[in-house]
């Protein structure tokens, strides 16, 4: 499948598995993945407007499954900091990344609604 957005073309596919080919991201994957390209956007961000060093700085992200009900109950998400990263700023670095525009949407989701429209 693919969505057109904003001038790109987004592919996705599910897992063959799931009946699909595995040629690219399931929609779920893109979603996971977003909460931690956003995240570690406001990291970059953080530590840009300070000429602090990135090159060294991973983010993690681990999906934690209910599998009685099937869905992620929590998202645990490490920004892994090297030693050189100066302490003072450990923690407003954590507070710029709690800003991510994606984990703000999933604190108060917006109401989707869904129609059909006959072409």
């Amino acid at each position: 499948m693919e969505a057109e957005h904003r001038g790109f073309t987004i592919r996705t596919d599910q897992p063959e598995t799931e009946g699909g080919e595995g040629s690219a991201p399931g929609p779920f994957d893109l979603f996971l993945a977003s909460i931690g390209t956003c995240t570690a956007y406001y990291v970059l961000a953080f530590c840009q407007r300070r000429d602090i060093p990135t090159d060294e700085i991973e983010l993690t992200l681990n999906a934690i499954r209910n599998d009685e009900k099937r869905m992620i109950e929590r998202i645990d998400i490490s920004v892994h900091l090297p030693t050189s990263f100066p302490e003072r700023y450990v923690d407003a670095c954590l507070k710029s990344a709690a800003q991510c525009a994606v984990k703000k949407h999933l604190h108060d989701p917006p109401e989707i609604a869904l129609s059909a429209a006959m072409c």
